[in-house]
């Protein structure tokens, strides 16, 4: 009896080993991803870099689309172990959960490179708001105050124009997305609204909206490809947490900044390329301009 006693003590030693090992293999390496034009483009932007993430690391990475209130807590209670979101939310929170920018994102308009981008904000083409001025005492709509380039950036500009959204406005709303904010601008439900660079272009592209139906108020003539009403800040950080350790971390950067121009995961992700980390202290500063008119 206490031979068959010891065998079983074995096989179950050898089951359990086995079944730990399992576990830990096909544990989920979380990204979590700012879903700013909501859910389901969030996993038709970001799937296949999670899938080719997985074929080169032999681990399952799966994508976790956020809104923006979902972020802060999905940092706090170590939720995800990597990050794809605005600079603003890196700027604002590296310090405060320990995140490390492993890349920037290089985003592209028809082939060229771009490692920064801005807002824009807009007006229908028969406003009779023509400057940032005439914003006053107008509707406007960010796509959420914690939103960078649909918020943020904006919101310093008419700061530094002398002009508090939250005071001088007669409404300061959030539309939730970028699409929502554009549309609602269409429709005349707002009078003025920011969006991101970039936006009105690939609305235009998936035959959303025409271009010509708005009006870019503060239009920037530069080079930049995007049309854009702010100065230009550094793209998205691809960020590490907490749960995330040296040696992943080091892994999946060299992953994404070897995968080669035009690869699928890039294309869907509407990414040129993954580079080195940008410097991030204008964003700083940006939220930090903010911070202080709240304090006023």
């Amino acid at each position: 009896m206490k031979i068959v006693h010891w065998k079983l003590i074995v096989v179950l030693s050898l089951m359990i080993g086995f079944c730990g090992s399992t576990m830990v293999s096909a544990q989920e390496i979380k990204i979590g991803v700012l879903a700013k034009r909501g859910t389901a483009k969030a996993y038709q932007q970001w799937n296949p870099t999670a899938a080719i993430l997985s074929e080169k690391l032999h681990e399952k990475f799966v994508i976790v689309p956020l809104k923006f209130v979902d972020i802060e807590p999905a940092l706090k209670n170590n939720q995800i172990h990597f990050l794809i979101a605005n600079s603003g939310f890196f700027s604002s929170m590296e310090g405060k959960y320990n995140l490390k920018a492993l890349t920037t994102m290089v985003n592209r308009r028809q082939d060229v490179a771009l490692q920064e981008f801005g807002g824009v904000i807009i007006v229908p083409r028969d406003s009779r708001i023509r400057n940032i001025n005439d914003i006053r005492g107008k509707r406007f709509m960010c796509v959420k105050y914690s939103s960078f380039g649909g918020g943020q950036m904006a919101w310093r500009l008419l700061l530094d124009r002398g002009i508090n959204p939250k005071t001088d406005c007669s409404a300061f709303l959030q539309g939730g997305t970028h699409d929502k904010v554009v549309m609602a601008v269409k429709k005349g439900e707002v009078d003025v609204g920011t969006v991101r660079s970039d936006t009105l272009e690939r609305m235009q592209s998936e035959g959303k909206i025409e271009m010509e139906d708005f009006k870019i108020i503060n239009k920037v003539a530069d080079s930049f490809a995007f049309v854009h009403s702010t100065r230009l800040y550094p793209e998205w950080p691809f960020v590490a947490c907490q749960p995330a350790d040296r040696d992943l971390r080091s892994k999946v950067r060299k992953v994404l900044m070897l995968l080669p121009n035009k690869h699928e995961a890039l294309d869907a992700a509407k990414v040129y390329k993954w580079t080195y980390p940008g410097k991030y202290e204008a964003v700083t500063e940006c939220l930090r301009i903010i911070e202080n008119s709240k304090k006023g």
